[in-house]
């Protein structure tokens, strides 16, 4: 999705872009990494980050808006940084990827039984029902959270809440 935003009399496209990192798991290596974003007035978007196969060290994703040749400049100064072993940007690789979202929903005892149908339908699971709610958990593509998103919005989202977007290298690759 690009964006045009008015800098210096200039438009520039802002992008959301992708990044796979490889890091070592030390305590600091987020917030350097956070920094280089900050510095150059990237919006963090999302951020997942989990111990890799090898306990030494950490994937991580970032999703990121900003315009292309500030990102370029991102890349590589991740790439600089010493904890950083391997930074790589998989906004256009073939990869699968996922999210997971928690979704709070207005059900009232009228409404309850649609609700529950519009959750099967996104193959939803239903994790928690109270006297006026129901809460969903769903996994997918970020679009279909966004869309799941929009569908309930007519009942009334209480809350959501999302794991950020996760990355794997399809077949034999490894990201």
């Amino acid at each position: 999705m690009a964006v045009n935003v008015e800098r210096n009399g200039q438009a520039t496209a802002m992008k959301k872009h992708t990044i796979s990192l490889y890091v070592s798991n030390k305590p600091g290596v987020l917030i350097r990494i956070a920094l280089v974003f900050a510095r150059r007035g990237f919006n963090i978007d999302s951020l997942v980050v989990s111990a890799a196969h090898d306990p030494s060290f950490s994937r991580m994703t970032v999703v990121a808006t900003g315009n292309e040749s500030t990102f370029d400049q991102i890349l590589k100064q991740l790439s600089k940084l010493v904890d950083v072993i391997e930074a790589r940007d998989a906004t256009l690789e073939d990869v699968v990827q996922r999210e997971l979202a928690l979704v709070k929903i207005l059900a009232t005892p009228e409404t309850r039984g649609e609700v529950f149908q519009v959750a099967n339908a996104f193959k939803s699971d239903v994790v928690d029902i109270g006297a006026n709610t129901i809460t969903i958990m769903t996994t997918g593509k970020p679009a279909k959270m966004d869309a799941i998103n929009s569908v309930f919005d007519k009942y009334g989202v209480v809350e959501v809440v999302r794991s950020g977007k996760l990355l794997i290298g399809r077949g034999d690759s490894i990201m």
